[in-house]
């Protein structure tokens, strides 16, 4: 005779109260969380070009960059979801008292070893359901590169930017980020592989 697993599942309240409170992040996935682990300086220093190039650039517009801090949640997928991105820009924010945004125009996910297969698959999957997304942006760590998957009339297209002299159109957004900015001051492995991502 096989046992049956038992979960003690969150509720969203206990969740998004719990966050408040918590020195850790969790994200949630219906009614099970999952804590999040630390990331490496190179993950961080990519992180923040990107923050700071947008903030420059959106800065007194209506659309904002949020950091790692701000939480996505996401209703269109079964079950219900609360992601922490790298980077989000809203353009349609929530109300100041909540603790999460609804409504990402744009998603950037610094991809890791640990992270690159959750962020390639289950959360990619997750983003491309949100009504609002426009772009979601795939930033690799050991070389120049960014997979975005942008929405189109006929769906979402991938697109592969390689090189620090490429430009990263986010025409939806009004604005371009060069791979140079997105890896300013960052080592990057010594034979760069474009390829990876593919």
């Amino acid at each position: 005779m096989s046992a049956a697993l038992s979960w003690n599942l969150i509720s969203v309240d206990d969740y998004l109260n719990g966050e408040l409170i918590s020195p850790i992040k969790h994200e949630y996935i219906g009614g099970v969380i999952y804590a999040m682990a630390g990331a490496r300086n190179r993950h961080n220093d990519i992180t923040d070009n990107i923050h700071g190039s947008l903030f420059v650039r959106l800065r007194g517009k209506r659309c904002r960059p949020h950091t790692s801090d701000t939480k996505v949640r996401i209703r269109t997928v079964s079950p219900l979801r609360f992601y922490y991105p790298d980077i989000s820009v809203m353009c349609d924010p929530n109300p100041p008292g909540d603790s999460f945004h609804d409504n990402p125009v744009a998603i950037f996910e610094v991809l890791s070893r640990s992270t690159r297969r959750i962020d390639e698959g289950e959360k990619k999957e997750a983003y491309l359901m949100i009504p609002s997304l426009r772009i979601y942006a795939l930033v690799d760590q050991e070389s120049a590169t960014v997979v975005v998957f942008r929405r189109t009339e006929d769906g979402f297209v991938r697109e592969v930017h390689h090189g620090h002299d490429a430009i990263l159109s986010l025409a939806e957004l009004g604005i371009e980020l060069s791979l140079a900015e997105i890896y300013d001051g960052v080592e990057l492995s010594p034979e760069p592989n474009p390829e990876a991502m593919a």
